[in-house]
């Protein structure tokens, strides 16, 4: 039986917004559902958020798909079984951050919400050129959309080409005040923080360093991590990347770049490690978006992928105090001013042509004026030519 259930409804809110917190649980969604709650304290903003069994959805989601493919067509599948949520109100702008091509199927089970919404925005995230044509069934349905934000600058004239519609770019970001250490600075009492795919030969010498140094380097341990509650999990991350002195990270998915994928792009890392006050350690990708958004000085140390020396590059660091804080300060300094997602938010609002609020605002004052503080006591910008370079 059909079950059908009204949209959330504020008279006030001008955006409806389509959320997967209740549907998926990954740990690579949280940082997501923080920009949906940023945009919920800085605009009018009813959520569309489906309640429906994880674990089922996981298996009718996948069949959803499978035969959106077989069939060539995802305009009448259905992801959300026996689901009809209906819009009941006319809004100004609607927004899904579409986080896997996957979820788009979702839009099937919302009744309105092209024809009551003036304006709608999807931004799309991860996803690969060579795997564009693989999804056809599933990116028609964004021909919908006004507009399409995408992460990935390599992914964006195929997108366009299928969609029809204007594609821009749009980087990834942070809730940058969470994330900034100051005013109430903790001791770094990580080391070093590797978190995701890695480097077998660096994370042994890492290893190494534990056994003989007394380092304290977290690291993952289990696969397939899903959170009980995305808040708690960013909360316990968001604690680990502020005491942490160290941080490995590389270009998006790099196991898998080369001759069979050549398109390099900026993951989430690089933004949540430099909000944070980090020294991130890695390879940077080699592409525009990098070069824009990380154009300060040593925003990353560039060692090996492969990089046994590791602890030699650590203690020369350590020992380069002054230079080490600058570079601390100026990744927070640039993510307050440059990469908190009330930017990202403010730059949809700017391209579908709707007015700013006064909470984006205020956030925005907020942002500056922590900027203002971590700057205040500037310490010699120091620049030494390190041994390993």
């Amino acid at each position: 039986m059909l079950k059908k259930i009204s949209a959330p409804s504020n008279p006030d809110s001008r955006v409806l917004m389509l959320s997967m917190r209740n549907l998926k649980y990954h740990v690579s969604r949280g940082a997501v559902y923080e920009l949906e709650d940023v945009i919920q304290n800085c605009d009018e903003v009813d959520v569309i958020a489906p309640n429906f069994n994880p674990t089922f959805f996981k298996v009718t989601n996948r069949i959803a798909n499978c035969t959106a493919n077989i069939f060539r067509n995802g305009k009448y599948v259905q992801s959300l079984v026996n689901q009809k949520i209906e819009v009941n109100k006319n809004y100004d702008l609607f927004f899904f951050f579409c986080q896997s091509i996957q979820d788009v199927l979702v839009l099937n089970a919302i009744k309105g919400w092209r024809e009551r919404c003036r304006y709608a925005v999807c931004w799309l995230d991860e996803l690969w050129a060579k795997d564009i044509k693989s999804w056809l069934p599933q990116l028609r349905l964004l021909e919908d959309f006004d507009n399409i934000f995408l992460n990935f600058d390599g992914s964006i004239s195929p997108v366009a080409d299928i969609v029809r519609r204007p594609c821009h770019s749009l980087p990834y970001a942070v809730d940058a005040i969470k994330l900034c250490p100051y005013p109430n600075l903790t001791e770094r009492c990580v080391d070093v923080l590797n978190i995701g795919r890695r480097s077998t030969v660096t994370h042994n010498a890492l290893l190494d360093l534990v056994k003989h140094k007394n380092l304290f380097y977290i690291y993952d341990t289990i696969q397939d991590l899903y959170m009980a509650d995305y808040r708690s999990h960013r909360g316990l991350y968001t604690n680990f990347l502020k005491r942490s002195r160290y941080m490995i990270v590389n270009k998006a998915k790099f196991d898998l770049t080369g001759k069979s994928n050549p398109q390099e792009e900026v993951g989430p890392r690089f933004y949540e490690a430099a909000a944070a006050g980090t020294i991130m350690l890695g390879v940077p990708p080699k592409c525009t978006a990098f070069t824009q958004n990380f154009d300060w000085s040593n925003a990353v140390i560039e060692i090996p992928f492969d990089c046994p020396n590791i602890a030699e590059i650590i203690n020369e660091l350590n020992e380069q105090s002054t230079f080490s804080e600058r570079i601390r300060k100026d990744n927070i300094t640039n993510s307050l001013l440059r990469h908190d997602w009330v930017y990202r938010w403010e730059t949809i609002l700017q391209i579908v042509g709707l007015e700013t609020t006064p909470r984006i605002q205020a956030r925005k004052a907020v942002l500056e004026k922590l900027a203002y503080t971590v700057n205040a006591s500037t310490s010699d910008n120091h620049n030494p030519q390190l041994a390993w370079n």
